[in-house]
């Protein structure tokens, strides 16, 4: 019996893949989630008008998929990193205007989707999510980007677009991460129009 247990539970910490993440059903509500939440690997609570990241989240050990997009969010807890299966984090259209430091802590995170927030810097950690794969930071006030980001070899993708960015960031950010796709817009140019 105790081997059929340690299975069972072997087998609901399994990570899947992304296809099988992207198709699988998802809970849409707190209390349908909250029925069985270790049986939850996706949780979309997109539109929900949610102020604050829901406590409950944590109490999801085998969560892999998060979406929280265009809701009213402005802070993100330092608990995230309890969220150790989470592969996907959708925070899309929140007011969030920093990352706390534990967003290193998501070892299996590879998406991360942060577009269309307040965020002004990125914490240095961000250089331990070493399965990164795509870092969706468009339209943010970002002017910092840290060196630990060089970090991120397994990065495909990086959208800075509706950001300025120097010429001389860009050139650090394509040197520190040469086999990433990243997105620019045009630099504007403002200080040779004098």
């Amino acid at each position: 019996m105790l081997l059929f247990l340690a299975f069972q539970k072997q087998a609901k910490a399994q990570l899947l893949d992304s296809l099988s993440l992207d198709t699988m059903h998802a809970c849409t509500s707190i209390a349908e989630a909250m029925k069985h939440p270790d049986e939850v690997r996706k949780l979309v609570l997109r539109r929900k008008h949610l102020e604050a990241f829901p406590k409950e989240i944590f109490l999801m050990h085998n969560l892999q998929y998060l979406d929280l997009s265009k809701n009213k969010i402005t802070v993100i807890p330092s608990d995230i990193k309890e969220l150790k299966q989470l592969q996907v984090l959708q925070l899309a259209r929140n007011n969030i205007d920093t990352l706390p430091p534990e967003i290193g802590d998501l070892k299996n995170l590879f998406w991360l989707n942060v577009n269309q927030n307040g965020l002004y810097a990125l914490p240095a950690e961000i250089g331990k999510l070493t399965n990164l794969r795509i870092l969706d930071l468009w339209n943010n006030n970002l002017s910092f980007f840290p060196d630990q980001m060089k970090e991120l070899r397994r990065l495909k993708m990086l959208d800075l677009r509706v950001i300025i960015v120097s010429d001389i960031n860009q050139k650090r950010l394509k040197k520190m991460l040469p086999h990433t796709l990243i997105y620019f817009s045009p630099n504007c140019r403002c200080e040779e129009d004098f």
